[in-house]
């Protein structure tokens, strides 16, 4: 597969490291940190970069939850799934957001307005259940009010 054309400073992101399988976690991190996700190209240029097959590359990337392959959306919701945050409804949260958005844990919609993901625990026990909505904790949420959250960013 022949390489891609990429930007400077996607060029310059990858020359800031040698060509060493080691690196390769770090230069994932970097070019989701840079994209927001890990795009078929970026996939084929670290690869090619670190002379690897671009199979190897998405092997190692696919392993790790923590990378995404779908651009992510404008408004991104994250709902807490830890003990605390399950026992007082976080499950349901879930699933309400999952049907108003239309997609599922992970999904992007179709229009990248909104993404949503379910993350282990976020540290916010006692504000239990949480929803975090481009980055702002939401407190004692119910199905009702996180769909009101959704409809406040639209």
């Amino acid at each position: 597969m022949p390489a891609i054309e990429v930007e400077p400073q996607f060029e310059t992101l990858l020359s800031g490291y040698e060509k060493d399988r080691s690196n390769l976690i770090p230069i994932l991190q970097d070019v989701q940190e840079h994209e927001g996700y890990l795009s078929e190209d970026a996939i084929v240029e670290v690869a090619d970069h670190l002379e690897l097959s671009p199979n190897d590359v998405f092997g190692v990337a696919s392993f790790y939850t923590l990378f995404k392959f779908v651009p992510p959306g404008r408004c991104n919701i994250k709902v807490c799934q830890g003990t605390a945050c399950h026992v007082r409804g976080s499950g349901l949260i879930m699933e309400e957001l999952s049907k108003k958005l239309g997609i599922r844990s992970g999904e992007t919609t179709e229009d990248r307005e909104f993404s949503l993901e379910s993350v282990a625990c976020y540290g916010s026990c006692a504000l239990a259940p949480v929803v975090i909505v481009d980055e702002k904790v939401h407190s004692r949420m119910t199905s009702k009010s996180a769909c009101e959250l959704v409809e406040e960013s639209e």
